[in-house]
């Protein structure tokens, strides 16, 4: 089954962050599993592309192997599921006003060479980025003014305007060493490739281009909680036929892939220790170009909530992978906490082709004798939804939307041009409807300002930053503009909480389905790994699982 590459960036982001690779050397195996610890686990790619070369620079994405997410640490981490931030190489960070915030540093932390880690690598950290635009990846300084180490504790960053939309960037940014990295002539080429110098709880043991092994630290800060000895990356097909025997063998501990049947494939070869676990992503929606009739008009669109058998295309075109989605635009149930308690069942919207039916008649929009649905000029309403002819999951999906608004008495025609076409078609606005992907992160004003804000939108026939169905409401903007200065997260949520009304009131778009992330595990030999029934952390965040999971021994 072919993905699209809109999904496939998702399960490839995931996949990428939860592989490693590296450095030079040779396998060797592991003497671990001492004093109750796990002696190793097998996981899937390092990353590196088909012939990897030592790369631990945590900056050069594209060419960064995935050792960079165990070596590296960075002032918070965040719970990508219930979008939370745990302090990490920070204890406390504070506003002291929109533009001023202060981070404590930990105490006892150590790089893993045995210099102690201060305020003066991460001032020089964010310095290098500042001056080194390359490795700015994230676009931190796009609001940054200035980063100051106020004593070997503390570090005050000032914003050259409200800094809240930036702060889950602080999430992303690793912390390199001062006193390794200013001696470096090009950071922008520096491949970091022998003995990379980290906070975090692994290091680099040995490389080949077939397998990378990162062995812990005994001296991180947070030993204690890292019962893995050895971590082993192997070179792998990217999900293709080889990759899934060896996990349906049970020869990974963990991968993050596509698998056509799971759980013939998978689970069921060993159901007391296969397991997988797709938690929702990014929200991909019926998008309507709104400066169109009709679907410009408020009541139309609203008829249409229930027109979609969203389950119908979870489980058909989606292998049941994934769940429908909530109309606020937010992930759930992850995110509910920021949804507006007058929205019910968190927003998640069933299949009732009855009422939107009554809907539409009731908004003006009625049948003629043949059951053909027409406009309030009297005309039949017809209409063209596109699907990139490649991506063959949303084309299933399409035919089943398709088949839903046909019923309702549409004359809809589907289309399938290639992925480009589509791509410069919906950000002009040279379209009537199609399908679009938005949110699914933990900032929660880029999650409602890149798919709503007018500030993203442009003219029909010009190309829009990322507002492609031409949404432009004053009050929409107002409240994302409040959540752009909000440091406090009452007045987030309050936020959030009134865009998402907009969402369900106004229905800018009418998310589908979520995408979903990859994650396959198993519990021979360690157990704690994030599941539905514990989703303390998402797929992807590696600190936060390696430093949960336990021997499968201990638990018995």
């Amino acid at each position: 089954m072919r993905r699209s590459t809109i999904i496939r960036a998702v399960a490839l982001a995931t996949a990428a962050t939860l592989a490693v690779g590296g450095c030079t050397g040779t396998e060797q195996q592991s003497s671990g599993g001492t004093d109750g610890r796990v002696a190793f686990l097998d996981y899937g790619d390092f990353g590196g592309g088909s012939n990897p070369q030592a790369n631990y620079n945590p900056y050069l994405d594209a060419t960064r192997l995935g050792a960079t997410d165990y070596v590296f640490e960075q002032l918070i981490v965040y719970d990508k599921f219930a979008c939370e931030a745990k302090p990490w190489l920070a204890t406390e960070y504070a506003w002291k006003d929109p533009k001023t915030l202060v981070w404590t540093l930990r105490d006892g932390v150590k790089w893993n060479d045995g210099k102690p880690f201060t305020a003066d690598d991460v001032v020089f950290t964010y310095e290098l980025l500042k001056q080194h635009k390359a490795l700015d990846t994230t676009g931190i300084w796009r609001y940054l003014g200035a980063v100051q180490a106020t004593d070997p504790k503390t570090v005050t960053m000032t914003f050259t305007e409200p800094g809240a939309a930036a702060f889950t960037l602080f999430g992303e940014i690793k912390i390199v060493p001062k006193h390794v990295w200013s001696g470096v002539p090009d950071p922008v080429t520096f491949t970091n490739a022998e003995k990379p110098v980290g906070t975090g709880p692994f290091t680099v043991k040995a490389f080949n281009p077939q397998q990378l092994t990162l062995g812990r630290n005994p001296d991180y800060w947070q030993a204690d909680k890292v019962r893995v000895d050895e971590i082993r990356f192997h070179k792998a097909d990217g999900g293709g036929q080889v990759d899934q025997l060896k996990l349906s063998r049970g020869e990974y501990d963990h991968n993050a892939m596509f698998v056509p049947d799971i759980k013939k494939a998978y689970v069921d070869r060993d159901p007391e220790h296969n397991h997988y676990w797709y938690p929702p992503g990014g929200s991909i929606s019926f998008y309507m170009n709104l400066t169109k009739v009709p679907f410009n008009d408020t009541a139309f669109r609203k008829a249409l909530l229930t027109a979609f058998n969203r389950q119908e295309i979870a489980d058909k075109a989606q292998l049941g992978y994934v769940k429908p989605a909530s109309q606020t635009g937010l992930v759930v149930p992850g995110q509910a906490d920021w949804i507006s308690k007058d929205i019910p069942d968190q927003g998640v919207l069933g299949f009732d082709a009855a009422k939107a039916d009554a809907a539409l008649a009731a908004a003006g929009y009625r049948k003629n004798g043949q059951g053909k649905r027409l406009g309030k000029d009297g005309k039949p309403i017809a209409f063209t939804f596109r699907t990139p002819g490649e991506w063959t999951d949303w084309v299933q999906a399409g035919k089943i939307i398709v088949g839903n608004l046909t019923a309702l008495g549409f004359d809809v025609r589907q289309e399938g041009p290639t992925p480009e076409t589509y791509e410069a078609d919906r950000a002009a606005g040279n379209y009537d409807t199609l399908l679009g992907v938005h949110g699914g992160s933990c900032n929660m004003f880029r999650n409602f300002q890149e798919p709503l804000a007018s500030d993203q939108s442009a003219p029909i026939g010009q190309k829009a930053a990322s507002n492609f169905v031409r949404w432009n409401d004053p009050r929409t903007d107002q409240l994302i503009d409040t959540l752009r200065t909000a440091t406090d997260e009452s007045a987030q949520k309050a936020a959030v909480a009134d865009l998402t009304k907009v969402m369900v009131d106004e229905v800018p778009m009418i998310p589908l389905w979520y995408g979903a992330k990859w994650f396959q595990y198993r519990t021979a030999r360690a157990v704690g790994w994030p599941s539905e029934e514990n989703p303390y952390a998402a797929p992807g965040d590696n600190l936060l699982i390696i430093t949960n999971l336990k021997p499968a021994t201990a638990a018995k």
